[in-house]
């Protein structure tokens, strides 16, 4: 996630059936296997961040012959099929903070296809503990470290504590920063499991 800092703003779109990219100089250009910067950004985000959809990828190329570069590149790829279609001048599909801002992907397989919302439309595994999103979803609220303590019967150090190590796993510095990505993530989506009551 750290990453981020190392790769500019960058928006997907497919294009007779490829996926291209443009930066944020205007500079457009065909997905490949050299374009190591983005595909190593991209191969990292996904096992690191939505490791169903990167096992699902994982395994669906494990057949091809072993070539580390073209399997990355391919699971990247698809990835960017599944998530990324139009071209969109107002944002783009890397945000500046590393973030990705996914599409909803006309695609004639939907309804049928076996890794339907997990590859497309993936599951985003934060790495953040239980106790740590029983805290950030109070945070997430608006709650304050006093009330969150007492609500959880934690000492405001813990809270504190929680607070701080999950910020620091996301890249996080501040609240306002937090609850961007968490709309951006939908971290407490109902269907994610910590949905607001």
């Amino acid at each position: 996630m750290t990453q981020a800092n190392h790769i500019q703003q960058i928006e997907f779109y497919t294009y007779e059936s490829e996926v291209w990219y443009r930066t944020m100089d205007g500079t457009c250009k065909k997905l490949d296997e050299n374009d190591f910067e983005v595909v190593s950004f991209m191969f990292n985000h996904i096992r690191d961040n939505y490791p169903e959809a990167f096992a699902a990828l994982d395994a669906y190329y494990k057949k091809l012959p072993f070539d580390f570069k073209l399997k990355r590149f391919r699971i990247v790829n698809m990835f960017c099929k599944c998530n990324f279609g139009q071209a969109d001048q107002s944002k783009f599909d890397i945000d500046k903070t590393g973030t990705l801002q996914f599409e909803n992907v006309p695609c004639p397989l939907r309804g049928e296809c076996p890794r339907e919302n997990i590859v497309c439309h993936p599951h985003f595994n934060s790495h953040i503990s239980d106790s740590e999103m029983r805290v950030l979803k109070l945070v997430y609220e608006g709650w304050d470290i006093e009330p969150i303590a007492d609500k959880l019967y934690l000492s405001p150090f813990t809270v504190r504590n929680h607070i701080r190590n999950a910020y620091e796993r996301l890249g996080i510095h501040e609240k306002a920063e937090f609850v961007k990505y968490a709309d951006a993530h939908d971290l407490f989506n109902k269907d994610n499991g910590n949905g607001k009551d």
